[in-house]
């Protein structure tokens, strides 16, 4: 790596970081605001959960583009990837910031999980949690790591980018297929 695209990531970390920590930060705060005088937006979840499967689909593009050497390619496939991403973000916040969270396993849709409802779940309430919650923790966890890859690209830091874009692809594509796992396995408890 040469002295210029040392300083260029440099000049990048710092603002990397803090959109790293603002991201879910801002999130969670918006979670607790409610818009007055706005429905339910009830169209929204099955709409972001389709953007979480073009995004993993494109991410799986992006990488065949970068197997076969098309750069170019692979570069507006992981733009598209981050579009979607960002998208994503948008949607789930504004549902969130109009609609109660859905309970998984609330047959009667009163908000409520009695034990009744939640004992006809059986174990696949362990694997809908697990599948929540390391979804969860994984999208915030990859925000920088995603931040981090698209730098070395820009930067023309292709040996570090590659080094990188090991362990975020993994991460990302997880994040993207978990989402619609979740949605999937919850839609039916939207009232």
């Amino acid at each position: 790596m040469n002295t210029k695209q040392v300083a260029s990531n440099n000049k990048y970390n710092l603002w990397i970081w803090i959109v790293s920590i603002a991201i879910p930060v801002v999130v969670a705060i918006l979670f607790t605001v409610r818009i007055p005088g706005v429905e339910r937006m009830g169209f929204l979840p099955p709409i972001y959960a389709t953007i979480n499967a073009l995004t993993a689909i494109v991410l799986i593009m992006a990488l065949i583009q970068i197997k076969k050497g098309n750069r170019k390619t692979h570069e507006r496939f992981m733009k598209l990837a981050i579009g979607l991403s960002v998208m994503f973000l948008l949607m789930y916040v504004v549902y969130h910031m109009t609609s109660d969270s859905t309970k998984f396993g609330d047959i009667n849709g009163d908000g409520m999980l009695t034990d009744l409802e939640s004992s006809a779940l059986g174990m696949i309430k362990y694997v809908y949690y697990f599948l929540l919650f390391s979804h969860i923790l994984l999208s915030v966890t990859v925000i920088p790591f995603v931040l981090i890859t698209y730098v070395r690209a820009i930067n023309g830091d292709f040996k570090m980018h590659k080094k990188i874009a090991k362990i975020t692809f993994p991460l990302w594509l997880y994040v993207a297929i978990t989402g619609v796992i979740v949605y999937l396995m919850i839609s039916p408890y939207y009232s």
